[in-house]
């Protein structure tokens, strides 16, 4: 490699002091944007290093560059670099997928109050102390006054989720015992979370019964023995068995659980606190209803039909749930300040009566076709007229997803874009990483903006964006 090409790289510090980099070293740090520039100076030194013998014409022009042209180049690399850091970040994001409860995006959006109550709460609380008293108690305390209201429920225990719900819960009551369960209810909810290797994990004996789609309250009868110590009823809210099937429900085990001393857990998955058949949806089981019917341990989501913050939920009898509190893992499994903020103002809402108005997942689930037109209309018109692109609006159905309502789709109003100059590939892509980042779907040739999924406060947002992505082409 030639000495005299090698010359022509410039100081790390004439990079770090060009116009165009400044801005991301106060942005991103000097150590982070340093660390850029060296990276890509070492990878200019090879390059430059590879030209000398290379017949790649791309690659011998690199040798030509004087100094202020090598520094030219590595700005634009540096500001490459902050492009992606950008996009590699949590931001907030316009969910038009029209996947009302979407994992990848967060599932539930919380309400104006949750939100209000992470920046109220913040700083210093008494996420841990009674103030009354000013002696120490368990985090999570604050909620059981408002829980024994809504559900009938004797005790709670809030957790970061409801798989760690499922661990602590069968770890401290379970382990080295059997659990009796239907393999039809032995779930994969994603990731490495699959049942039996919960049950692995925790200590307690799965003992399957029945079939794949047929399990008799005979069949838990049959399972039970000296060793077992409890039924469990698990939800499958993320897939449903059509045809000849037939399960027990929490009310038919419960009375069998009372008769031979064993105790009956139900895993309700969504969390529902109110009946969503009002909103013309399929029965998903509630909180109430589970203990209502004698479950001694009810376990359930914060963020899915809740509309709350991610966090599992442990109800039911009290000397359950403490002996699940009193176990080493439950302080492993805790939730944090921020979480206990949002759920109590999320559960205010219910106290209130004012549920299905204020937590925007009930609101989008109940909204109605016709308010999603006139906000489409409106949105249309905010975009206005673009030389490059189709918009129409169009009706649709949208998925209620993140683990709730398992095939049950809603009509919904998308806004459909199309256009003749960019693919529906390149369009979801430059909406993704504007500078108000949007997912929607591709259907076809077509970008499809699900207004079921989107809050109304992001409706102008949506318009901007729309705009933004389309006449920067």
């Amino acid at each position: 490699m030639s000495s005299e090409n090698l010359s022509h790289l410039p100081p790390v510090q004439d990079v770090l002091s060009h116009a165009a980099v400044k801005p991301f070293v106060t942005e991103h740090g000097r150590e982070v944007v340093l660390g850029w520039v060296r990276e890509l100076l070492a990878r200019a030194r090879q390059q430059l290093a590879e030209s000398n013998d290379s017949p790649n014409n791309k690659e011998r022009s690199s040798a030509l560059l004087d100094r202020t042209g090598w520094t030219e180049l590595l700005a634009v690399q540096v500001q490459q670099h902050a492009r992606i850091a950008d996009q590699q970040q949590l931001s907030r994001v316009i969910n038009a997928t029209g996947v009302v409860l979407h994992t990848g995006l967060g599932r539930a959006p919380l309400s104006v109050a949750a939100r209000q109550a992470l920046g109220d709460l913040g700083g210093h609380c008494n996420v841990e102390v009674d103030l009354e008293t000013a002696g120490r108690r368990y985090r999570g305390h604050q909620l059981e006054a408002t829980f024994r209201s809504l559900t009938g429920c004797e005790d709670v225990l809030i957790v970061n989720n409801n798989a760690a719900a499922t661990l602590l819960t069968l770890q401290a009551l379970c382990a080295g015992r059997e659990v009796v369960i239907s393999r039809g209810q032995l779930i994969e909810i994603g990731g490495s979370f699959r049942l039996p290797e919960i049950f692995t994990l925790s200590g307690a004996v799965l003992r399957e019964i029945g079939t794949t789609n047929r399990t008799h309250v005979s069949d838990y009868q049959k399972a039970l023995t000296a060793n077992t110590a409890a039924v469990m009823h698990v939800h499958p809210s993320n897939f449903r068995v059509i045809g000849f099937s037939e399960t027990p429900a929490i009310d038919d085990l419960v009375p069998l659980a009372r008769k031979h001393g064993v105790i009956a857990i139900d895993d309700i998955g969504s969390g529902a606190l109110i009946d969503v058949t009002q909103f013309g949806l399929p029965a998903e089981p509630t909180f109430q209803q589970s203990l209502a019917a004698g479950a001694d341990v009810v376990l359930g989501s914060g963020d899915k039909l809740l509309g709350g913050p991610q966090c599992g939920i442990i109800l039911g009898k009290h000397e359950f749930v403490e002996r699940i509190r009193q176990h080493p893992l439950a302080r492993a499994v805790r939730i944090g300040k921020l979480t206990l903020a949002a759920l109590q103002a999320t559960l205010d809402a219910y106290l209130r009566g004012a549920a299905a108005a204020e937590i925007p997942t009930l609101a989008m689930l109940s909204v109605s076709i016709e308010s999603l037109r006139q906000r489409a209309r409106q949105v249309a018109v905010e975009i206005g007229e673009l030389p490059n692109c189709r918009v129409e609006i169009a009706n649709e159905t949208a998925a209620v997803g993140g683990g709730s309502l398992p095939g049950v789709e809603l009509p919904t109003v998308v806004l459909r874009l199309r256009s003749p100059s960019i693919s529906a590939d390149e369009l979801s892509r430059g909406l993704r990483l504007g500078s108000i980042r949007v997912c929607g779907r591709i259907q076809q040739d077509d970008v499809l903006l699900d207004l079921r999924s989107v809050l109304p406060e992001d409706d102008l947002r949506l318009a901007l964006a729309v705009k933004c992505v389309l006449t920067q082409r």
